[in-house]
């Protein structure tokens, strides 16, 4: 009975000594249901109890046991609920099977609790402080961590939040000289008086940490709401003008400028985050302004690896828009890909990317059908005006001149660090078509 008069600063010293030191999956599974169970009944008397309760989960996320992970997401997910949030197995959040139902609504989560927004930003602050710390476990669980968060709670508060947490630590680095440090306390940690006080992240991180919430945004099955969100931002065709349409559009608009702002941290990332909430106009205009960067060996392969995800299921909308030959929308798009083929050499994605292109062009010649405009005043469905974009494009450059004198001030560089992929593509393994950033 969770509602008697018993203390709880003993009962938890007890769980989590047994969490951090017993060995044995089940022992730890049952101390994480008395956490989990406290946190959904007594949310409130739990409070006081958060910091010291964080340091411990965090140290649990590197457990070699899947399911103490995905149970430490779980509790870690309820500190962030002022409410503590309901039970996962509330028949409302089970499909017949008895298995969590997926949904496209980007604002549902299982937990279908009210966010504490103090512990939630303490929470992402506490577990981005990890990952900057401990790379192999951004490179092995840091996956499956955003992606379990967007189930729990909802995918476009987390997102919105982490990257707000990104673009604010980083802001503070190039203020205070470009220092690389993560953070001041253990774990990224702050005392509870101090939940506010931001952290402090390195170019470094920040540029990383986008390369892998943008390729879970590209591919992963959790955040299709997310996506189908960022697609209405610039794809609303509807002309409903009531005050809960105009809402939505604010808040989609808010979600992609957010996003685009701390994605500008990569630019590969921030041209495919506009291919895919279909921002065309957006994405041709940094294209041109990637003959202003340093093309590394890091950059080329990662147009490289956009391309292959250009082949996959997720950009199945952009394919077939190239065959709306009449739209608007249809002239930056075209070209907008057309620049991404002039920035490859000679390598499989130059030619698998120059077939489909090459057969959009001959459909449109075969139909006769001359090419369209794309200035802004016949695109009303673009979703963007001028002065917007201007804003955005001006953002980006600001962001590209920092990570410029970075490179100059530590003699190295970052692209090549950030950018390219634990893993050549195929096109690209072994070294034989990029040798120093120039194709062999």
């Amino acid at each position: 009975d969770t509602k008697g008069d018993f203390q709880l600063a003993p009962l938890l010293e007890t769980l989590t000594d047994k969490l951090m030191t017993k060995d044995d999956v089940p022992t730890k599974m049952a101390s994480l249901r008395w956490i989990n169970m406290l946190l959904e009944k007594r949310r409130g008397d739990m409070t006081e109890f958060v910091p010291n309760l964080l340091k411990v989960l965090l140290k649990t996320l590197s457990d070699t046991s899947d399911s103490v992970v995905l149970f430490t997401l779980q509790v870690l997910a309820r500190i962030s609920l002022g409410d503590g949030g309901g039970p996962l197995e509330d028949p409302d959040n089970l499909d017949e099977e008895g298995h969590g139902k997926r949904t496209t609504e980007a604002h549902y989560g299982l937990l279908r609790g009210t966010k504490d927004e103090k512990h939630f930003k303490l929470v992402i602050n506490a577990i981005l402080g990890l990952f900057s710390k401990d790379r192999a476990l951004l490179e092995n669980r840091g996956s499956l961590v955003v992606r379990k968060f967007c189930v729990l709670l909802d995918a476009e508060s987390v997102y919105m939040l982490m990257a707000e947490v990104l673009s604010t630590s980083c802001q503070l680095t190039l203020e205070k000289g470009l220092r690389v440090e993560t953070g001041d306390t253990e774990n990224g940690l702050a005392d509870e008086g101090k939940v506010e006080e931001p952290i402090v992240f390195s170019l470094e991180f920040v540029s990383t940490m986008v390369q892998t919430l943008n390729l879970i945004l590209l591919t992963a099955s959790e955040l299709h709401g997310l996506r189908v969100l960022l697609a209405e931002a610039f794809d609303r065709s509807s002309s409903d003008d009531s005050k809960a349409t105009k809402e939505e559009d604010e808040s989609a608009n808010d979600l992609f400028d957010t996003l685009f702002k701390c994605w500008c941290h990569s630019p590969v990332a921030t041209f495919s985050f506009c291919l895919l909430a279909r921002a065309y106009e957006v994405a041709f205009d940094l294209v041109q302004k990637f003959s202003e960067l340093d093309v590394s060996v890091g950059f080329l392969m990662q147009i490289d690896k956009l391309v292959q995800l250009l082949e996959s299921p997720v950009f199945v909308h952009l394919r077939l828009q190239l065959l709306d030959v009449e739209s608007p929308h249809h002239a930056p798009l075209l070209k907008s890909c057309y620049g991404l083929l002039m920035l490859l050499p000679q390598s499989d994605a130059f030619r698998s990317l120059n077939d489909r292109l090459t057969t959009v062009c001959n459909l449109r010649d075969n139909l006769g059908i001359p090419p369209v405009s794309s200035s802004r005043s016949s695109s009303p469905k673009l979703g963007i005006d001028a002065k917007r974009q201007a804003a955005l494009l001006s953002h980006f450059d600001t962001i590209m001149g920092y990570h410029r004198r970075a490179r100059r001030r530590d003699g190295t560089l970052l692209t090549d660090e950030v950018v390219a992929p634990r893993r050549p593509p195929a096109s690209v393994k072994g070294g034989s078509q990029y040798t120093n950033g120039e194709p062999s």
